[in-house]
């Protein structure tokens, strides 16, 4: 975990819950988002039974070394495709961690595209 993190992480609680993210990637949750998180995920209705078991069949809940390290599970490892370097971000109240080159080419791809049409009224 990058020292910028895991300072907050660390006063928040250093248990973190890791689970699949539906765009490839994983999402790093506090304990206390990812409370938040699964009380909205076990709410939703019976059409989103999948959804459901893939965010909260497949959470793993890990602890932070005294370094701020988490050992992140083999078949979550392969489900985010992370064989190397791997990319941390900070998404408000989660992060999520994806495969280096993975992140890359879709950023690249993303920076192409057209903003979606949510970004037409928005100042930067």
């Amino acid at each position: 975990m990058p020292t910028r993190h895991r300072d907050a992480l660390i006063a928040a609680a250093s248990q973190l819950t890791i689970t699949k993210h539906p765009h490839g990637c994983l999402m790093v949750f506090p304990r206390n988002e990812w409370e938040l998180f699964r009380e909205r995920i076990a709410a939703l209705p019976m059409q989103a039974q999948w959804w459901k078991r893939i965010f909260l069949g497949n959470a793993m809940d890990v602890d932070m070394d005294g370094s701020g390290r988490v050992l992140i599970s083999p078949e979550l490892r392969t489900a985010a495709g992370i064989t190397k370097d791997a990319v941390l971000l900070g998404m408000g109240g989660y992060f999520e961690l994806w495969d280096a080159q993975v992140y890359a080419a879709k950023e690249a791809e993303a920076m192409q595209a057209e903003m979606p049409d949510v970004f037409k009224d928005f100042s930067f």
